[in-house]
C-alpha cells in the first residue's frame, strides 16, 4: 500500500477539500439512514397505525437521535389528534419527511461528488505537470535507456489509470466504510441474529477479490509494455514514414503493429474479464445472504415471535440492500486498484528518478563570458565505455576550434560536456576558471548557442521558433536575425509570413530553410559561445553555400566549437583538433597538418571532408 499512499499524498496541496468532503458524506448517509428508518411508520401508518410508539409531549431539544425520532412521532400523535385517527394525514407526513430526506440525501451526494471531483482534477494536472517536469529537466542520459513509447504511455494511459482506478477509490476510502458501518449499526440495533448472517458476506468475498487483484496487477505490468510498444511503433512510423515507403516496407511494419497490438488487445480482454467478474461475484453473494435472512427473518415473522414486526423487517432489508451498493463499489475498487498501483508504480518511478546533472546548493551565478573555455585532464565514460581520455584543450574567447575525426571519435561527446548535457567522470571543464559543475547551470547555457545536424524545429509558427523559449520577444529583433541567417527571404513569401505554422519538426520547410530557422535561432539568442555539430552535412550544394554564408556571420566576434565532416567549413579554423578513440592525437592550422601528413591529411585525402 505503499504506492497507494504515495499517490494520495499528491492531493496534499489540495487537503482542504477532505474536511469539507467528509461533512457532505456524513450528511449525505444521515439523510439516506432516514430514507429506510421511515419506512417503519411508513409501513405502520398504512398497515398498523396503532402500534406506533406514542409520544404526547414535545421533546425538549437535544442533538440526539432520539430527539428527532420522539420529535417525528409527536408530530404523528398530533396529526391522529387533529384528524380524528385519519391514517392518510400520517401517511402524507411521512411521504413528505421522505420525500424531503431524499432530497437532502442526493443533494449532499452530489456535493460530495463535485468537491472530490475538483481533488481529482487537481491530482491528476499535478501527475501529469511533475512527469513533464521530470523530462524536461532529466539529463539526457536517461533518455537513452527509455524507450520512447514507454515515456508516452506514462504521462499519458498510466496517468488515466491512477486516475481511474486509485483516485476513484478515496471515495471508497472516505465514504462507503462509513455507509456500511453506520448501517451496520442500524441493522444491530433492528436486530443481531439477522446482522450476523451478513457479515459473513464480507470476508468470503474478501478472499474472491483479492486472489482476482493479484493477478490484474502482473497483467497490468505486461499490458504497460505493450502499450509502450505500440506507442513507439507508431512514433517510428510517422517520424519514418518516408524510408518505410521508399523501401515498399508498409506490410512489414504493420504486420509488427498487429502482432503488438493483438498481444494487447489479448491482455487487455483478459484483464476485463477478470475485473467484470468481480462485481457479479460479489451481487451473488450479497443476495444469497439476502435469501438466508429472508428466511430466517420471514420465519420470525410466520411464528408469531414479537422479535420482528413486519415493518422493521422490510425496513432491514431496506438497510441492507443499501449496504451491497458501497459494498459492490469496493469490490469492484479493490479488483480496480491492482492496475491502477502498478501505474503508479511507474508513474513514480519516473518522478523519483535522480537527475545527477543539478546545480548545487550554492554554486555561483556566471555573468557572461570572458576569457576561455579550458578542458582541464577530462576524461568520460558512458555506461562504463571510455569515451574521452585525459583531454587537455583551451579555446580562448573570440577563437574558433574545429573538432575533427572519424565517426565515434568523441567529438560530439566534448560538445556535449559544455553545456553540461553530461558531467565530465574524471577532470574538469572550467569556464573563466570556474568549473562548470560549480556554477548555475541557467546561467552556463545562457551563454551557449547551438545548431547541430538536425534541425530541430518545434510545430509552432516561424516567429516562435526564432524567438524559442522568449515569449515576449521583439518581434524586429526576430526578423533581424532572420536576414542576417538568409532566412527572412523565403519566411516572407510564406502564407502569413512570420506567423505561418511550420508543421511538426518543421516538415513544411526544404531541409535548408529549416537548418537557416535554427541559424536565426542562435543569432536572436546572441550567444557569446556557439556550438556547431555538422550544421551543413546533411545539405545539397546550393542550400550549404546560403547556410555556410549564414553561419560565418552568425560566427562573428564569437567563440566557436565547430563539428564537421566538410573542409569549407573548418579550414579557416584557428585550431583544428584531431580526435581518435577519445584522445586528441594533432592539433594545428589547416596548413599546419597537412604539413605533418598525419591523421588530418589522411582523412582528407580518404574525402573524409569535402
Amino acid at each position: 500500500m505503499k504506492t497507494f499512499f504515495r499517490l494520495l499524498s499528491l492531493s496534499k496541496p489540495y487537503h482542504h477539500y477532505v474536511p469539507e468532503y467528509i461533512v457532505y458524506v456524513i450528511l449525505y448517509t444521515v439523510f439516506g439512514l432516514l430514507n429506510f428508518t421511515l419506512l417503519i411508520p411508513l409501513l405502520n401508518a398504512l398497515f398498523d397505525i396503532e402500534k406506533h410508539e406514542v409520544v404526547s409531549q414535545l421533546p425538549d431539544f437535544s442533538f440526539t437521535a432520539k430527539y428527532f425520532i420522539d420529535l417525528f412521532y409527536y408530530n404523528i400523535n398530533e396529526l391522529l389528534i387533529k384528524y380524528n385517527g385519519n391514517k392518510f394525514a400520517v401517511l402524507v407526513y411521512v411521504c413528505t419527511v421522505l420525500f424531503i430526506t431524499i432530497i437532502l440525501k442526493n443533494l449532499f451526494g452530489y456535493l460530495s461528488q463535485r468537491t472530490l471531483t475538483r481533488v481529482r482534477v487537481s491530482m491528476v494536472r499535478r501527475m501529469r505537470e511533475k512527469v513533464f517536469y521530470q523530462y524536461s529537466h532529466q539529463s539526457l542520459g536517461f533518455f537513452h535507456n527509455e524507450r520512447k513509447g514507454d515515456l508516452l504511455s506514462v504521462v499519458s494511459s498510466d496517468v488515466v489509470e491512477v486516475e481511474n482506478s486509485v483516485i476513484t477509490s478515496m471515495q471508497t476510502i472516505l465514504r462507503d466504510p462509513l455507509v456500511i458501518i453506520s448501517t451496520f449499526v442500524a441493522l444491530f440495533n433492528i436486530s443481531r441474529e439477522l446482522t450476523f448472517f451478513a457479515i459473513l458476506f464480507f470476508p468470503i468475498s474478501g478472499l474472491l477479490l483479492s486472489s482476482v487483484s493479484k493477478k490484474l496487477k502482473k497483467q497490468s505490468t505486461v499490458s504497460h509494455g505493450l502499450l509502450g510498444k505500440i506507442l513507439n511503433i507508431s512514433e517510428e512510423t510517422l517520424s519514418g514514414i518516408r524510408i518505410i515507403k521508399a523501401f515498399n516496407a508498409e506490410s512489414f511494419i504493420n504486420s509488427k503493429f498487429s502482432e503488438d497490438n493483438q498481444a494487447y488487445a489479448d491482455n487487455i480482454k483478459s484483464m476485463q474479464n477478470r475485473r467484470e467478474a468481480a462485481s457479479p461475484v460479489s451481487e451473488i453473494l450479497g443476495v444469497m445472504v439476502v435469501i438466508v435472512i429472508m428466511l430466517y427473518g420471514g420465519n420470525l415473522i410466520l411464528s408469531g415471535s414479537n422479535a420482528l414486526t413486519a415493518s422493521t423487517f422490510i425496513a432491514y432489508l431496506g438497510f441492507f440492500f443499501q449496504i451491497l451498493a458501497p459494498a459492490k463499489s469496493m469490490g469492484t475498487a479493490i479488483t480496480a486498484l491492482p492496475k491502477g498501483l502498478a501505474a503508479g508504480e511507474r508513474l513514480l518511478r519516473i518522478m523519483d528518478a535522480p537527475n545527477p546533472i543539478s546545480d548545487k546548493e550554492n554554486a555561483a551565478a556566471l555573468a557572461g563570458f570572458e576569457k576561455n573555455i579550458e578542458f582541464s585532464n577530462v576524461t568520460f565514460a558512458y555506461n562504463e565505455k571510455p569515451v574521452l581520455k585525459n583531454v587537455q584543450l583551451t579555446i580562448d574567447k573570440g577563437r574558433m576550434v574545429a573538432l575533427v575525426g572519424k565517426s565515434g571519435a568523441g567529438k560530439s561527446t566534448m560538445a556535449d560536456l559544455i553545456p553540461r548535457f553530461y558531467d565530465v567522470t574524471g577532470g574538469a571543464i572550467l569556464v573563466d576558471g570556474k568549473d562548470i559543475r560549480d556554477v548555475k547551470m541557467h546561467d552556463l547555457r545562457a551563454q551557449i548557442g547551438m545548431v547541430s545536424q538536425e534541425a530541430i524545429l518545434f510545430n509552432d509558427t516561424v516567429f516562435n521558433n526564432i524567438a524559442f523559449g522568449q515569449p515576449d520577444a521583439n518581434r524586429e529583433e526576430v526578423i533581424k536575425a532572420a536576414k542576417i541567417a538568409n532566412a527572412h527571404e523565403f519566411i516572407a513569401q510564406l502564407e502569413n509570413g512570420y506567423d505561418t505554422p511550420i508543421g511538426d519538426r518543421g516538415m513544411k520547410l526544404s531541409g535548408g530553410q529549416r537548418q537557416r530557422l535554427t541559424i536565426a535561432r542562435a543569432i536572436f539568442k546572441n550567444p557569446p559561445i556557439l556550438i556547431l555539430d555538422e550544421a551543413t552535412s546533411a545539405l545539397d550544394t546550393e542550400s550549404e553555400k546560403l547556410v555556410q554564408d549564414a553561419l560565418d556571420r552568425l560566427m562573428e566576434n564569437r567563440t566557436t566549437i565547430v563539428i564537421a565532416h566538410r573542409l569549407s567549413t573548418i579550414q579557416h579554423a584557428n585550431e583544428i583538433i584531431v580526435m581518435d578513440q577519445g584522445e586528441i592525437k594533432e592539433r594545428g592550422t589547416h596548413d599546419e597538418l597537412i604539413t605533418k601528413d598525419g591523421i588530418y591529411r589522411k582523412l582528407v585525402e580518404m574525402q573524409e571532408f569535402k
